[in-house]
């Protein structure tokens, strides 16, 4: 990358191993300015986050490195014969074929040969079209040849092995693409990127809607690619395991920070704190003239020093005042004490069909316990976590909820189910009537929804707001138990942080589910881990699990 750490500024590139390079470039969508003559470069083989506030212009940059959007002014540049693999959040239409031939297709000529074999196959089958079976099986044999002759078959194995890594099994790689959902849609096109194998990658949230066994495979990937990869993510741990470069948005410009996320934290802090010193100096040293000016203008004696000072002031390079990002905040409420057994899970039974999620367990979670649940996709995660909601019941057994429980439940897919026409305001006060005018807008306040914002509609809202608004209504009831799946889903970095800030300092117990290491290791002080052979209890939080497991997941067992 150009530049040094903290410093927008381009300095010397290896032109040599330069691939991308972003000169001077200025761009504007409507009265939104987001670029003003910001520089920055891509080397071979660099690992690098992009960051910034939410609409500064990290997808503006991926379309402007891919041509579907130009600078108004300055231009990029892109080596000779560099391939560019662009995987965004926007998939398209996925349906008629395999996950695997889906995944194929975007690997070149390749990919061309094995729809055709695909087409074929059919064909031979189909008894209408006996009459042209010998010229099938002709046409055949020479597709499956030149389909050899380009390592076909060695590509449909890496295929496998990477949809495999992002958690799909053999039946639904297999299977029709239109049949899956627009998560696993999501990893169908992050793994034909991961198989084309550019020699740039541009990821724009990958870890979105991965499990935690695949994000951590997917770092393993993308650790051991020998090309140039750019992306975005609000995993920090995920960023923190991959990039060893930060490119910030902010304002306009584009700043390089060597180093991984943390590193760039800090030093951003350390620049802000070094910024205000200096403007605070300069402001220190210009009322100072100012003073002596307006004492002896009047003042013959003292004329050619006046002149003097108001000179040196003209040529002085007035620094502009530090700007510091708006810093979001909010504290539980105070809720009363419940009882020191707060559930109490006895003889539970669960299936849903032939598949048995629970076969006789038992489990009391005391008060101030926080249990992290963890397991494979339909371990039964979620489940659990609606029978103790509530929202579903055992088949046999029982669980039940201590004296003075008070329940707060965040289901995953919680943020569907807000009403899109009705403002944020209209959406506490809906929950809350009895509520006054001030305490619905304090309530917004602190989550974020101050002034306008709590004149928003639904419908606009972006995941992250959709989030915290759920958040604000789920906790004004003042639960002393939370049970939160997946809480960290479309939630920036800002506001992840915000979450994991306020619930360290949530007094009440927890029983969660979520993907997030940094949330897992910040909050659990107990770990609950689903596997075939039963449920396993943990006597300490995330840290101490993988510690004594030997592994970050259950779905990463040697």
């Amino acid at each position: 990358m150009a530049g040094g750490a903290g410093t927008a500024t381009p300095g010397v590139v290896n032109t040599l191993a330069l691939v991308i390079r972003l000169d001077n470039i200025s761009k504007q969508h409507g009265p939104q300015i987001l670029f003003i003559e910001a520089s920055a470069a891509i080397l071979r083989g660099e690992k690098i986050g992009l960051v910034g506030p939410n609409g500064a212009g990290k997808s503006t940059v991926f379309r402007l490195i891919m041509g579907e959007e130009s600078p108004d002014e300055g231009q990029i540049s892109i080596d000779r014969n560099v391939t560019i693999g662009h995987f965004s959040q926007d998939v398209g239409e996925m349906k008629g074929i395999s996950a695997i031939g889906a995944t194929m297709d975007g690997a070149g000529p390749v990919s061309a040969m094995a729809t055709e074999m695909r087409e074929l196959e059919h064909a031979m089958a189909d008894p209408t079209r006996i009459d042209e079976l010998d010229a099938l099986v002709d046409r055949f044999g020479h597709v499956q040849a030149r389909f050899d002759e380009l390592g076909g078959y060695a590509l449909e194995a890496r295929a496998r092995e990477i949809m495999a890594g992002l958690g799909f099994s053999q039946e639904m790689m297999d299977g029709d693409v239109g049949n899956l959902s627009g998560g696993w849609k999501m990893r169908v096109a992050l793994a034909r990127i991961l198989l084309m194998r550019p020699k740039v990658m541009l990821l724009d949230e990958p870890s979105n809607h991965l499990d935690i066994e695949s994000i951590i495979w997917l770092e393993g990937f993308l650790k051991n690619y020998d090309g140039a990869l750019l992306m975005t993510t609000h995993d920090r741990e995920f960023m923190n395991r991959v990039v060893s470069k930060i490119i910030e948005i902010d304002g306009g410009v584009l700043t390089t920070f060597s180093g991984n996320y943390d590193f760039y934290e800090k030093q951003r802090a350390l620049n802000e704190t070094q910024a205000e010193a200096a403007y605070a100096r300069q402001q220190a040293m210009l009322a100072k003239e100012i003073r002596f000016i307006e004492r002896f203008k009047a003042q013959a004696s003292h004329a050619a020093q006046v002149q003097s000072r108001v000179k040196k002031l003209d040529k002085i390079e007035k620094l502009e005042p530090p700007r510091r990002r708006r810093v979001l905040s909010f504290a539980f409420p105070e809720a009363p004490r419940s009882g020191e057994d707060v559930i109490k899970i006895e003889g539970l039974h669960k299936q849903y069909g032939s598949h048995v999620i629970y076969d006789g367990f038992d489990l009391m979670v005391r008060r101030k316990e926080r249990w992290s649940v963890m397991g494979v996709n339909g371990a039964g995660k979620s489940t659990l976590l609606k029978l103790v909601a509530g929202d579903i019941a055992p088949d046999q057994g029982s669980v039940t909820l201590g004296a003075g429980v008070r329940l707060g439940y965040f289901a995953q897919h919680a943020m569907e189910l807000l009403d899109a026409d009705k403002t944020v305001y209209e959406t506490l006060e809906e929950a809350f009537p009895l509520a006054s005018v001030g305490t619905i807008k304090s309530l917004g306040g602190c989550f974020g929804f101050s002034g306008s914002d709590i004149d928003k509609i639904c419908r606009v809202l972006s995941g992250g707001e959709k989030a915290r608004l759920v958040m604000a209504r789920l906790l004004f009831d003042r639960p002393n138990l939370l049970v939160l799946d997946e809480p960290t889903n479309h939630l920036d970095m800002a506001t992840k942080e915000m979450l994991l800030t306020a619930l360290r300092d949530f007094e009440g117990t927890m029983l969660f589910v979520s993907h997030d290491r940094r949330f897992l290791a910040g909050l659990s002080n107990r770990v609950l881990e689903l596997v075939p052979e039963g449920v396993i209890p943990y006597g300490g939080g995330y840290l101490e699990y993988v510690a004594r497991s030997g592994h970050e997941a259950p779905g990463l067992r040697a």
